[in-house]
């Protein structure tokens, strides 16, 4: 959860440990538990392993980038905007925020669709969480949660205990289960996805499931977030890299077991909380039971941690300028005040187009994933800036392994870039464009000059992608969330 606060007595600073449960709990939320679902609708079985390997490796990339630059760039407390800002310039830097900040709180709108998704299970009105009855109960969680915040709740430590064991006991039950009732043959039948029609080649296959991954890996960056309050420096990217290590071994269980006592089609079929058919399907109904309270729980704790994190984001960048003032406004009691109304209100009102929308937790998680491309792809180019100029360590004997990483994070979010494909593309630029109305009056409030020559074609270059979404959403072809 990122912090403002530097100071603080040594014995409150955080060591590896608790750094490394910052990085598994940002990272596990509400996607593990629809992990089965959303990769059989993308991918065979041979086709999501090589997702998974490929995501292995540009993860591992970037989590060795967050290590290189947590340590080569002390001075940089504010998670990966900051790096973007400092690589990149300003107008870069803001849009790195400003993507950031659209990631958690379109996140926190999928957590609110899946809470009631899970529900339905127990309750039919709630449906898949985008009924009436289930937008009216995540509005008046989401607003019990804002008053919570309003009050002063910046760190939810003891819900994250009770949340951490709700959302890895459930998991790891799960994976032993399955892995009882696994069938070699199961699992090898139609393993490239050739007999299934409508999932396309397998390097298309391959392709649709990179955002799915990117998008149960978003909180990689955690301890580098929280940096300010790091006992070691050394130990953020420790923590990062046994984090990512850790849940990549979950993931991987997870989606990859399903196949073995279900076949893809069936599994693309269930409804969100997969992870709830999957085990109702090898243990009867208790199965599903056990994973829906998992992930009602598991996601109620992501979503206030969450919501403290998409408050905080454009509150540090206002306090560094990169942001208006208006976000910087605080309560009495320190809670980032101006911030949360805007970011909750935003929220409320997706919510409401989930409605009308009829807008499904994978729609929304696909959006938010895109949001982020931008802070990642930047954070990994940075490294990889750094590396190439020995910036900051001219006499650097790592620098062909620094000049590798970087170069592996920065080629991987590109490749997510493209398969994020046009129409996801296109409804991100329109959820961008608005955000350089914010970043002028950043640079005027601080009588900085607006845009460089390159800049202002960059500003251009997205205006326009933004106007080309609203043509093509009015005219149907694209269609929001």
């Amino acid at each position: 959860m990122a912090t403002t606060a530097t100071t603080g007595k040594r014995s409150d600073r955080l060591q590896l440990l608790p750094l490394t449960g910052i990085v598994i709990g940002s990272m596990i939320g509400a996607g593990v538990f629809a992990l089965p679902q959303n990769m059989a609708t993308a991918a065979s079985p041979g086709a999501t392993l090589i997702g998974w390997i490929i995501t292995g490796i540009g993860m591992l990339a970037l989590a060795f980038v967050y290590q290189d630059l947590a340590t080569r760039r002390p001075e940089l407390d504010s998670g990966p905007y900051a790096y973007a800002k400092a690589g990149f310039g300003d107008f870069v830097g803001f849009n790195s925020a400003w993507g950031y900040w659209l990631s958690a709180w379109l996140g926190n709108v999928s957590y609110a669709v899946l809470i009631f998704s899970a529900l339905g299970y127990f309750f039919p009105a709630f449906g898949e969480g985008n009924t009436w009855q289930a937008v009216l109960g995540a509005s008046i969680a989401l607003w019990c949660i804002h008053a919570l915040v309003l009050r002063g709740v910046r760190d939810a430590a003891i819900v994250n205990v009770v949340t951490t064991a709700a959302k890895v006991l459930p998991l790891l039950a799960f994976a032993l289960l399955i892995l009882l009732a696994f069938r070699i043959d199961h699992f090898s039948l139609d393993f490239w996805g050739t007999a299934r029609t409508g999932i396309g080649s397998v390097f298309d296959q391959v392709r649709n499931t990179m955002l799915v991954t990117l998008w149960v890996f978003i909180g990689i960056e955690g301890a580098s977030v929280v940096s300010a309050r790091a006992e070691n420096r050394s130990d953020i990217g420790r923590a990062t890299v046994l984090g990512f290590l850790a849940t990549l071994v979950l993931y991987l269980l997870i989606s990859m077991l399903a196949y073995g006592v279900m076949d893809q089609g069936e599994i693309a079929q269930l409804q969100n909380p997969s992870t709830a058919g999957v085990l109702e399907h090898v243990v009867g109904p208790w199965g599903a039971v056990l994973m829906n309270i998992g992930l009602v729980i598991s996601v109620a704790g992501a979503f206030l941690s969450w919501t403290v994190l998409a408050a905080e984001i454009p509150f540090i960048a206002s306090n560094d300028h990169t942001m208006p003032r208006f976000f910087g406004g605080e309560n009495g009691r320190g809670s980032p005040a101006t911030s949360l109304w805007i970011t909750n209100i935003l929220v409320q009102a997706f919510l409401i187009v989930t409605l009308f929308a009829q807008s499904t937790y994978e729609a929304l998680f696909y959006t938010a994933s895109t949001a982020i491309l931008v802070p990642y792809v930047f954070s990994g180019a940075y490294a990889l800036k750094l590396a190439l100029t020995g910036t900051h360590d001219p006499d650097d004997r790592t620098r062909g392994r620094r000049i590798s990483g970087g170069l592996i994070a920065t080629v991987y979010g590109v490749w997510l870039v493209y398969a994020a494909g046009p129409a996801y593309l296109l409804m991100c630029a329109l959820l961008y464009a608005p955000g350089i109305v914010f970043y002028m009056k950043a640079r005027s409030e601080n009588r900085k000059r607006m845009f460089t020559p390159l800049e202002a074609a960059l500003a251009a270059g997205l205006v326009v992608a933004a106007v080309v979404a609203a043509i093509l959403m009015i005219q149907g072809v694209i269609s929001p969330l």
